[in-house]
């Protein structure tokens, strides 16, 4: 171990950039009580001490040979070209080193035009790897220059640590998952609730600072591992008080008590009878779409007298809110149309015997038609189960094929309005301003993100947009997550920005910018993914 102490999460040696006015950034004075053959890691506020060939409590950092590295490469986006085969993002490829006491490409400042290559354009560096500014009295890791269309641009890239956040995870399904309100536990923890459900989709709400570190610390620590595992679209088992367990993962079916989830509703028992009313008028008398919100009885219903069929006469238990629209016919559950019945009949409390015929032709199906069944009315006019025909089945299979796929959503949710932003500007109100003045794209990992209305720097993003492995945590707890700032070279120095920390990218994938630690510096690349608007170039910032 050299005599300069490495405590910098950039692992900096004697090629500290330099601080305004040619200052060198002071490095935190050594705990006298620590081991010589141990550095330590200032990543967060825990401050492990590494011994060599170790990685801290993270595994976000290691002690490389006495000089504290980051583990994992940097990654940089780029734009698809057509035919390319791209490198795996899981193979690194090593940028040359700046031997310790070179002059630190921090120091450069950046001339007002041509700050950046005209083909810095397609390339993208990303926070997922990049390190973060803690403590932030210093600038971001990477502040990087580039042109398009002869504008000069700046992104500003950190992993920001939070332990402001939460996951809003939309599950796709009929099924009912549990009571709202209903805390939602995983490993035994509580880590968040049930919310409200909307139309064909169950809601939950995982996280937030109160179960990261307003309770236990098991509760906090297993609620960011739950958050980082979803995070990074891996599956997660959660059970809800009295209700139902279901295995979480971003971009796949919800599997609900064991069981795969295949469709999300087509719309409530009402819309189903209104939008296949006159098919049904063809091959049925009457037509009932079980559902645990709203019920539809198609003779009843708008459409039916719209289509002049005749009234059937069936009476279904539970609240009428207009003709043919049913609240509350059965509880919640796994069953039919999200109720807790598994035989239809249940909810048919009897016949108006002026207005029934023997000979009726009766179908019950749910909202995604995966159960139906078909009945036709004896002399005594009750219903006898028969064989569906084939002119009903095929609208069945309709209702079916109108039905998406199930799924689960995952969505981040993080307040960035704290201490990161000293690593973008001196002046933090600036860059809240100008994100609320579109002067600034907010992105997670290159993947767009929403800015919240109102106060501070709220954001929220779908993790399937960002790429694999983006989150992280530190054991304060809180979960690190990637964010990058991008805006006109203008708008950045009028916000204040750290000017004298801008460098071309040309310069960054040189250098590794101001990761001189003294080893390689591993970075790797991945093609954008095409659902994703390009985050540097026309939109907002440029028109």
């Amino acid at each position: 171990m050299s005599e300069h102490e490495h405590t910098k999460t950039d692992g900096l040696g004697d090629a500290l950039p330099l601080a305004p006015g040619g200052e060198p950034w002071r490095s935190r004075p050594r705990n006298e009580r620590m081991a010589a053959h141990k550095i330590e890691c200032n990543a967060c506020p825990v401050l492990c001490q590494i011994s060599e060939g170790k990685a801290g409590a993270c595994d976000r950092y290691a002690n490389a040979g006495g000089v504290l590295v980051r583990v994992d490469p940097v990654l940089l986006v780029r734009k698809a070209v057509a035919g390319e085969v791209a490198v795996p993002t899981d193979t690194p490829v090593l940028v040359p080193f700046v031997a310790p006491g070179a002059a630190p490409a921090a120091a450069a400042v950046v001339a007002p035009a041509g700050a950046g290559d005209a083909g810095d354009a397609d390339l993208f560096v990303t926070a997922v790897g990049a390190s973060t500014t803690y403590p932030d009295y210093k600038p971001a890791p990477f502040i990087v220059a580039s042109q398009v269309d002869g504008v000069d641009m700046v992104t500003v890239v950190t992993e920001g640590i939070f332990s402001y956040c939460s996951l809003k995870v939309k599950i796709d399904t009929d099924r009912w998952l549990g009571p709202e309100q209903a805390d939602v536990r995983c490993g035994g923890e509580v880590v968040g609730h049930v919310s409200t459900a909307e139309y064909g989709s169950q809601m939950l709400s995982l996280g937030g600072v109160h179960h990261i570190t307003g309770g236990s610390k098991k509760e906090g620590r297993v609620t960011i591992e739950m958050m980082q595992a979803l995070g990074n679209k891996q599956p997660v088992e959660l059970a809800i008080d009295g209700g139902t367990t279901v295995r979480v993962q971003a971009g796949h079916a919800p599997v609900v008590d064991g069981v795969l989830e295949r469709r999300m509703r087509v719309g409530c028992g009402s819309a189903t009878v209104g939008i296949f009313a006159q098919q049904f008028k063809e091959v049925v008398d009457e037509v009932v779409v079980v559902d645990d919100h709203i019920t539809g009885v198609l003779t009843e219903h708008q459409a039916g007298r719209c289509l002049d069929m005749r009234p059937a006469g069936l009476k279904v238990r539970g609240r009428k809110s207009t003709p043919g629209r049913y609240f509350q016919v059965a509880n919640p559950g796994t069953g039919w149309g999200g109720t807790d019945i598994a035989d239809p009949m249940t909810i048919v409390e009897g016949w108006d015997a002026d207005l029934a015929w023997p000979g009726l032709r009766l179908l019950m199906v749910s909202t995604t038609g995966e159960h139906a069944q078909y009945y036709v009315l004896d002399a005594a006019r009750v219903p006898q189960p028969a064989p569906l025909p084939a002119a009903v089945q095929r609208i069945v299979e309709r209702i079916g094929e109108n039905c998406e796929p199930s799924l689960c959503t995952v969505l981040f949710v993080g307040g960035a309005g704290g201490s990161l932003r000293a690593g973008v500007t001196e002046n933090p109100v600036l860059l809240t301003r100008a994100i609320k003045s579109a002067l600034v794209n907010v992105t997670c990992g290159g993947a767009p993100a929403y800015v919240w209305p109102g106060g501070g720097i709220t954001v929220m993003v779908d993790v399937m947009r960002m790429p694999d492995a983006s989150f992280g945590t530190v054991p304060t707890p809180a979960i690190v997550a990637p964010i990058e700032f991008t805006m006109r070279l203008e708008d950045y120095r009028a916000l204040g920005g750290h000017m004298g920390y801008v460098r071309p990218l040309s310069q960054v994938l040189a250098s590794g910018a101001w990761h001189h630690d003294g080893a390689p510096t591993a970075r790797r690349f991945a093609p954008a993914a095409a659902a994703n608007p390009w985050p540097i170039g026309r939109g907002p910032l440029l028109g």
